[in-house]
């Protein structure tokens, strides 16, 4: 993504939307989630060269189906200051896929939002206020508008017409073509 990004003529606008994916629940995964998701990290680091993962996450974890958390911590940050958004998003990857940490944590997303140049005692504030709830309330009915089913997923919009961009993840060529063209 960040070849693509790089690439893009300055005239393209990234707008960020959250999918929310999984609500706000304190239940641990089920066997039969924790099994699917593994298999697919393995799948991951057998298609995309250099992708690994750490599976001391789901041993070292408590896992739970809930990425609200982290959608909503991400908008605490976009809140404050919007070009770091990304790199709030980069920082809760690293910390499941690579740290063993867990992105459902309000512990976790705290001390991720510290590398930050924003008001962490604000971001506290906001991770779990009414309003932040409602902006990631508002992305996800975005989500749905747009009919985005898989995540991550890029769509590009012009002149109101939307086109869903085929994501190669071996090929930014071919994403930028889809773009471009």
């Amino acid at each position: 993504w960040e070849s693509v990004k790089k690439s893009l003529p300055n005239s393209i606008d990234i707008q960020y939307v959250l999918g929310g994916l999984a609500p706000d629940s304190d239940e641990k995964m089920n066997n039969e989630m924790r099994y699917y998701i593994q298999k697919n990290w393995q799948k991951i680091e057998m298609t995309i060269p250099g992708v690994k993962f750490n599976y001391d996450f789901w041993k070292n974890c408590q896992p739970k189906r809930s990425t609200y958390p982290a959608c909503r911590a991400v908008i605490a940050v976009r809140e404050q200051k919007p070009k770091l958004e990304a790199k709030m998003t980069q920082l809760i990857q690293k910390a499941y896929y690579l740290e063993a940490q867990n992105p459902s944590e309000n512990n976790v997303l705290i001390e991720l939002a510290g590398q930050l140049d924003i008001d962490i005692k604000k971001f506290g504030k906001n991770l779990n206020a009414p309003q932040t709830q409602a902006l990631l309330l508002d992305d996800i009915a975005l989500v749905k508008k747009l009919r985005v089913n898989s995540f991550p997923s890029l769509v590009l919009q012009t002149n109101n017409k939307l086109k869903l961009i085929k994501i190669d993840y071996n090929s930014p060529e071919l994403i930028l073509n889809q773009i471009i063209t």
